[in-house]
């Protein structure tokens, strides 16, 4: 089955699709204040695939809570199309990490994917043909009347970003959502990514711990700091627009970008001692 693209809303605002503005938070102890972000300032325009990667403990999910408007940040803001985030925006989609727990386990495949779209006013047939669509982008046509446990832990990360396909969202967050399977189905749906992303033309933070899959999938690479966190460097991946996983990541250029990104996340902090012995 041909899935034909699915077009983007043209943006309402001249400035970017998602402005994030110096985002600071702070953990109020008996003890002590924990400064977990310390300034968190960077924008995607409209379509742009952008993946953020940082050391573990760096507020990469705190950030996402952030942006999806379950946690709120000490200072700073998020916008959305020059709008303020002040809870669950209604043109966003996120996919967890943990996709068995996203899933349903008494419904089918079909009714999971479709269950966010209730919320919307559209019509049965319009709720089917968003299914159909978004459920054949991600290999799954054969698969509307299966359940989940029915299904390989790849399998059902795939029906979780059906699921976020078919919501239509403007903006499209993934928290790590690949940590959990084998190498291989990484490897297959890191290149399912990339399709929908060039189908469907979302904006898209893809947020991971992995180098190579950062440096492999985004347009851009935002790296983080360890705790309180700033990005230490927007990192623009000037590798061709169409990759695979063999020739891809053995080029030269790739190797590169790879040692940029390592080099900054295990860069020591700024007024932190020297090791003994360093010159």
């Amino acid at each position: 089955m041909t899935v034909p693209d699915r077009k983007a809303p043209p943006t309402m605002t001249d400035g970017p699709m998602l402005d994030v503005r110096g985002i600071k938070k702070t953990y109020e102890g008996k003890a002590r204040t924990v400064e977990a972000v310390r300034d968190l300032t960077f924008t995607l325009d409209a379509g742009e695939l952008v993946c953020i990667v940082g050391p573990s403990g760096s507020g990469k999910t705190t950030l996402l809570k952030i942006m999806s408007g379950l946690l709120e940040p000490t200072a700073g803001e998020v916008l959305i199309e020059g709008k303020k985030v002040d809870g669950p925006p209604p043109g966003m989609a996120v996919v967890f990490q943990e996709y068995g727990r996203s899933l349903f386990p008494w419904m089918t495949v079909a009714e999971n994917v479709e269950l966010p779209l209730k919320h919307k006013k559209l019509s049965t047939d319009r709720r089917k043909q968003l299914v159909d669509e978004s459920l054949a982008a991600v290999g799954l046509a054969e698969a509307h009347a299966a359940m989940p446990w029915q299904l390989s832990g790849g399998m059902q990360q795939r029906v979780a970003i059906a699921r976020a396909v078919a919501y239509e969202p403007k903006v499209l967050l993934m928290d790590e959502p690949f940590a959990a399977v084998d190498a291989q189905t990484r490897a297959d749906l890191e290149d399912l990514i990339r399709d929908i992303w060039h189908k469907f033309q979302v904006t898209t933070l893809f947020v991971t711990h992995d180098i190579d899959e950062a440096v492999y999938l985004g347009q851009r690479v935002l790296i983080l700091s360890s705790s309180p966190t700033v990005v230490r460097q927007d990192l623009a991946i000037d590798l061709p627009d169409e990759r695979d996983q063999l020739s891809t990541r053995s080029s030269a250029r790739f190797a590169e970008l790879r040692a940029q990104v390592y080099s900054q996340i295990h860069r020591p902090k700024e007024g932190a001692a020297a090791p003994a012995g360093a010159s």
